[in-house]
């Protein structure tokens, strides 16, 4: 902690470390900033107002956003920080199975965000997602190009499901579709509410092949809603080895599992 204190010791250097942190996430909090930093919260919160005052932030209860950021939503940004390494390195894993001209699909969902995170300065290719953060992620970045999916807008999600999404999908196709997950057992992929089923069902049948993003907690979590059997998903990407039960249906079922590897864990 001392060292980070002498690091961010100056003013200018806080506030170009708090501008850093805030184009990355979109929110950061008021916590995490002294965490980081090395400095009081007092300290802190008037770097916040000063970068205010020049129009450069929204300050916000509780922490700082962008003001064009993509996580408005407070519980969206408690789900992208829980096991937040662990979705990085799957992202950082999963990315290379994308071309820099392929046109892929992104779920929504907070590892399907931090994979849109991790697509690369050089990526010409498309996007398609009805999430909002990944739009407005995808907009303030500029890479490639975006075909957003609307519909009815799901606050608690930030994304669009409903009829008009499903639609608006049938008429794609796409080489990847990066499907979330609220769940993985031996049976296969949940989702927390049949709201998002059809949406999912929807971006699978036009992908060529379909990633599953799970980190470990979703093997150890239970979702009302069973979207799919592991025969739908041709690779599932994660963090730690798949239990034993899980392994031997995936196995039946020809889906290959790739996991991040130690090294990327540690730099995540």
């Amino acid at each position: 902690m001392g060292q980070e204190a002498m690091r961010y010791d100056s003013a200018p250097a806080r506030r170009r470390m708090i501008m850093e942190a805030v184009r990355e996430a979109g929110f950061i909090s008021v916590t995490d900033l002294t965490h980081r930093l090395g400095v009081s919260d007092m300290t802190v919160r008037r770097d916040l107002r000063k970068l205010e005052q020049r129009g450069e932030v929204r300050v916000v209860h509780g922490g700082v956003s962008a003001l064009h950021g993509p996580l408005h939503n407070p519980a969206f940004v408690s789900r992208a920080n829980i096991d937040a390494d662990a979705k990085k390195a799957i992202a950082d894993t999963a990315k290379v199975l994308i071309g820099p001209t392929d046109t892929i699909a992104v779920d929504a969902g907070t590892t399907a965000y931090a994979l849109a995170q991790a697509l690369p300065d050089d990526f010409r290719g498309t996007v398609v997602t009805h999430s909002v953060p990944v739009i407005q992620l995808m907009l303030n970045r500029g890479l490639g190009r975006v075909v957003g999916l609307g519909g009815e807008l799901l606050v608690e999600s930030q994304a669009f499901a409903g009829q008009m999404t499903v639609e608006a999908a049938s008429g794609l196709r796409v080489r990847t579709f990066f499907l979330g997950a609220a769940a993985v057992d031996k049976r296969g992929v949940y989702v927390a509410t049949d709201t998002e089923r059809p949406t999912k069902l929807a971006l699978m049948d036009i992908a060529d092949q379909v990633v599953l993003l799970a980190d470990h907690g979703k093997f150890a979590s239970s979702a009302p809603v069973l979207l799919c059997s592991h025969d739908r998903v041709d690779t599932l990407v994660t963090d730690i080895a798949t239990p034993k039960a899980i392994s031997r249906h995936l196995e039946q079922t020809g889906t290959a599992v790739v996991v991040a590897e130690e090294q990327q864990r540690r730099k995540a």
